[in-house]
């Protein structure tokens, strides 16, 4: 399913008054499509076609919960499973539930929940998307392979979520085990190799998601949002601190972003700032990319537009980012097209098409920025065509 606002997912579990009893729901989707990729970053590489799962948002199954406890108060739970359709494989890097699994408590106080969770500003991104970060057309594709920018989930987690007031409510997290690209697939032994380089203690292994020992990145999160009629704005602050450490891993982020129904036509826009002290978060993510330290920085904005009519619907978005790292500086630039048909209340039908342009001095950075998908790597490719079919459950 489309990642989601935690503060979402529990609005759905814990919406009135009406659980009175237990009550657990089965739902999910399934999607899949054709994808054509093309313009590789290397000129060697040629086009690709596949038929793949989760081009417009994962495919998934999962549970949810809810119990009266009695005085106001309800325990509830999600446990989300991620697949491929297309093969029936894991997608969350082998976990069961890896894409959500959480146990908390609701009610007038508001909601807290512990466990796997979706991360907050990654959720605010999602809805601000006109394409809610699936296809071709996603926002992530602007966000660099290098830059740990894109923490979408993070484990041994803690999230509060405030009573809404007039439309108003905070949502604050704290993980002790930050996550950025599950699956990222670099070898164990360059990743040993990198951790003794960095002056860590022998045989440690860094790998996606930092140095394999939870604690090591830390995750704190708030996030004030506001959503009132045709108004939906947040602003999220992220901070990522590391310790036992060659060198303090410290990442902080500021995203500010909403969209403004007009029943007519929906308007988004997003602006985000990201800082790494020294670089560090960065090359622990991709040994592959620099091998000198110093401060990184990520300036990411973006503009998207959908237009309803009846059962259709076509999307568009512009997404930019500049990076500067040790006196170097890139730019990626990303254009989107997309279309919707609703073939009934749960089954839809997508098209999207995106280019994205990277200068040299992005190339030179490795900004990979590529044509990802909800569940696939674009592995270079910087345009590419999708079409397809999601059914929800």
């Amino acid at each position: 399913m489309q990642k989601k606002l935690i503060a979402l997912a529990i609005a759905t579990l814990a919406s009135g008054a009406a659980f009175a009893q237990s009550n657990v729901t089965i739902y999910g989707s399934v999607d899949v499509g054709f994808s054509h990729r093309g313009d590789n970053i290397n000129s060697h590489v040629g086009s690709q076609n596949a038929i793949d799962s989760g081009l417009s948002g994962d495919s998934a199954i999962g549970f949810k919960g809810v119990e009266d406890l009695g005085n106001g108060v309800s325990a509830l739970f999600v446990l989300e499973a991620g697949f491929s359709a297309d093969d029936g494989e894991h997608t969350e890097d082998g976990k069961l539930f890896g894409k959500q699994a959480f146990l908390g408590l609701t009610g007038g106080f508001g909601t807290a929940i512990a466990g796997r969770l979706v991360a907050p500003r990654y959720s605010l991104l999602a809805a601000i998307d006109p394409f809610g970060d699936g296809t071709v057309g996603r926002f992530h594709n602007v966000f660099s392979d290098v830059v740990a920018a894109d923490v979408d989930r993070v484990d041994n987690a803690v999230a509060y979520v405030s009573p809404s007031f007039s439309g108003f409510n905070v949502t604050g997290a704290y993980s002790t085990s930050a996550l950025w690209q599950e699956g990222a697939g670099v070898p164990v032994a360059a990743n040993t190799a990198l951790g003794t380089a960095l002056g860590l203690p022998t045989g440690t292994v860094v790998r996606a998601g930092g140095v394999d020992n939870d604690g090591d990145l830390r995750v704190y999160t708030i996030l004030p949002r506001y959503t009132n009629g045709p108004l939906d704005i947040g602003l999220a602050y992220q901070q990522i601190k590391g310790k036992d450490t060659a060198k303090d891993v410290k990442v902080k982020q500021w995203t500010l972003g909403g969209t403004y129904d007009f029943k007519v036509v929906k308007l988004s826009a997003y602006y985000d700032s990201y800082k790494d002290k020294d670089g560090f978060a960065n090359l622990a993510l991709n040994p592959y990319a620099r091998t000198v330290f110093g401060d990184l920085k990520l300036k990411t904005f973006g503009l998207g537009v959908t237009v309803p009519f009846g059962k259709h619907a076509v999307l568009a978005s512009y997404n930019q980012s500049k990076l500067k790292w040790d006196g170097d500086s890139g730019k990626a630039k990303q254009w989107a097209l997309g279309y919707t048909y609703s073939l009934s209340k749960r089954t839809n039908f997508y098209a999207a098409y995106s280019d994205i342009s990277n200068d040299d001095g992005s190339n030179d950075l490795n900004r990979f920025a590529t044509t990802n998908d909800a569940n696939n790597a674009g592995d270079g490719y910087q345009n590419g065509f999708q079409f397809g079919l999601k059914h929800n459950f």
